[in-house]
C-alpha cells in the first residue's frame, strides 16, 4: 500500500512510519525537517504541512491509497491540507483532551462520570492550552476543529491518552527517573490517586494499522488506551520496579509538592478511558500496561536524559519530605 503520513517524524509518527515500513508497505513521509530524519526505506517531502499545495504534484505522482495524519494541532492544519489530498481511507491521531472530563482534570471539578467512552461529553470550552506557553503547542490548538475536518471527510480518528515508550520527547518516565539517577531514596508524592489512561506508542502505531486495513470505522472517533489502568501511584511504583530502584515513595501534603511532581497531588476528576469499541471494531488490542511500562523504561535507562539533577532540585524534595516528617 502507499501510505502518505503528515508528521512521519516525531515520536508517534516515526513510530507508525517505521511499522509501515516493516510490514512492506510504501512511505511517503511529509516533514518541516525539524526533528530526525524518517525511518530509513521512507520517502520524503520536506515542507510546512500549510505550504503542501505548492508540492500538489509530488503528492499526485505518489498517488497515496491511504493518509495518516500524525500531527494536525488545528483546524488551519488540516484546512491546508484537505484541497491537495485525493479521497482515500485516512487515519488521524486525536487526543483524550477532547472529552469534558479534561476540562473537569484541568480545573479540578467531578464533570464526568467513568469510564470515558465514546458517548461521553465532549468539551464546550474551546481552545485549552492557549496562555498556556506549552512548547510546540500553538494558542490555537484544539483536536475539536481537527476532528470535525476530517471526519467530515470520512477519516478514522484515533484519540490517544498519555502515549509513552521509546523517543517520547517529554520523557514521562523521568519524573521517577531523574530521582533514580540521583540516587534518592524517598521520593515526594501526594495522593497520587488520578487515574488518567496511557497507552505505549508501538500499540498506538499497531492501531493505525488496524484503522487502515481494517476499514470497519470509516468516519468515525475511537478511543485507544491500555486495557487496565493503575492510578498514577501505581504507575510511579511500576517505574521504580522497572528500574529495579529501591527508591520509597513518600506520602507528603499536596501543598507541599515539588512542581515535576504536581500531578501526584488529590484529583477530583479522572480521564480512565474504555477502548472497548475499537478493540471490537479494529480487532486491535493493546500490550500488557506493566510489560509496557518496563520496555519504556528500559529504554529511557539506557538513553537517559541530558538535564541534570540540581541543587534546587534536591531542596525542592527535601523541602517537600520535610512537610511529611514534620
Amino acid at each position: 500500500m502507499r501510505v502518505l503520513v503528515l508528521g512521519g517524524t516525531g515520536f508517534t509518527g516515526r513510530q507508525i512510519t517505521r511499522r509501515l515500513l516493516d510490514r512492506g508497505d510504501r512511505v511517503l513521509v511529509v516533514h518541516r525537517g525539524r526533528t530526525a530524519a524518517p525511518p530509513e526505506g521512507a520517502e520524503e517531502l520536506r515542507t510546512d504541512r500549510r505550504a503542501l499545495a505548492e508540492h500538489a504534484d509530488r503528492v499526485r505522482a505518489f498517488d497515496p491509497e491511504a493518509i495518516v495524519d500524525a500531527y494536525a494541532l488545528t483546524g488551519d492544519d488540516v484546512d491546508a491540507v484537505l484541497p491537495v489530498l485525493p479521497p482515500v481511507p485516512a487515519v488521524v491521531l486525536s487526543s483524550a483532551d477532547v472529552y469534558l472530563a479534561f476540562t473537569g482534570l484541568r480545573t479540578g471539578r467531578e464533570l464526568a462520570p467513568l469510564p470515558i467512552d465514546e458517548d461521553s461529553p465532549l468539551r464546550t470550552d474551546r481552545r485549552p492550552y492557549r496562555g498556556a506557553g506549552l512548547p510546540g503547542v500553538p494558542e490555537d490548538y484544539e483536536k475539536l476543529d481537527v476532528e470535525e475536518r476530517w471526519l467530515a471527510r470520512g477519516a478514522v480518528v484515533l484519540r490517544a491518552p498519555v502515549v509513552y515508550g521509546p523517543h517520547d520527547a517529554q520523557r514521562r518516565e523521568d519524573v521517577v527517573l531523574r530521582r533514580v539517577r540521583a540516587k534518592r531514596a524517598r521520593i515526594p508524592v501526594g495522593a497520587a490517586n488520578l487515574l488518567w489512561s496511557r497507552l505505549h506508542v508501538d500499540d498506538l502505531a499497531a492501531a493505525v494499522l488496524a484503522a487502515l486495513d481494517t476499514r470497519a470505522a470509516d468516519g468515525q472517533a475511537l478511543n485507544v488506551a491500555e486495557a487496565r489502568t493503575c492510578s498514577v501511584g501505581g504507575w510511579l511504583r511500576q517505574i521504580l520496579d522497572a528500574a529495579e530502584s529501591p527508591a520509597e515513595l513518600v506520602r507528603v501534603p499536596d501543598s507541599a509538592l515539588p512542581p515535576d511532581l504536581a500531578a501526584t497531588g488529590a484529583s477530583a476528576q479522572h480521564l480512565l478511558v474504555s477502548s472497548a469499541r475499537a478493540q471490537d471494531l479494529l480487532g486491535w488490542r493493546p500490550g500488557d500496561p506493566a510489560t509496557r511500562v518496563a520496555e519504556s523504561v528500559r529504554w529511557h535507562l539506557a538513553h537517559p536524559s541530558p538535564e541534570p539533577w540540581t541543587e534546587a532540585d534536591t531542596a525542592a524534595d527535601d523541602a517537600a519530605l520535610a512537610a511529611a516528617d514534620g
